[in-house]
């Protein structure tokens, strides 16, 4: 099997999901912290899938460190299978909840100008907690393409 960069069980996967679960739990804290938030569907969902997102990467960062420490191999046909549905899983919800969300702060601040006219929402925390959940996504949608390539070349 390849070594490539950011696989399972090496430093550059750990920082890779360290990556993930801290900008996922940003967009957390960025947009549970706004006022405002629960009154729409899609806020709500983000946040929902930024908690789904957190806990897979937590619990891959804690299986990097196992593996980093005790020199476990991680590269065997279950666990690279396990990873690679679970990281198109996330992936495919951080990509729905955070699209869903930036298309409802497009229709806040473009369309109705809810965002000008109601000053109780925190349209901004909301923008910061959308742009730290895309980027939580393109770190997990590059786990999720090296772990495809890893089952591939398996």
């Amino acid at each position: 099997m390849k070594e490539m960069f950011g696989s399972p069980g090496k430093k550059s996967g750990l920082i890779l999901r360290i990556g993930q679960c801290v900008l996922a739990a940003a967009s957390i804290g960025f947009m549970a912290s706004a006022s405002g938030f629960s009154t729409t569907t899609a806020f709500c969902y983000l946040i929902a899938s930024m908690g789904l997102q957190v806990l897979w990467s937590f619990g891959l960062v804690c299986l990097d460190i196992h593996a980093l420490r005790f020199n476990k191999d991680l590269h065997t046909n279950v666990i690279v299978s396990l990873f690679v549905v679970g990281d198109w899983v996330t992936a495919t919800l951080s990509l729905a909840a955070a699209c869903s969300s930036a298309g409802v702060m497009v229709l806040f601040t473009r369309d109705t100008k809810i965002c000008e006219i109601d000053s109780n929402l925190s349209c901004d925390m909301f923008q910061i907690s959308i742009a730290c959940a895309f980027a939580s996504w393109f770190l997990l949608a590059l786990s999720a393409i090296i772990m495809f390539w890893l089952v591939a070349s398996i």
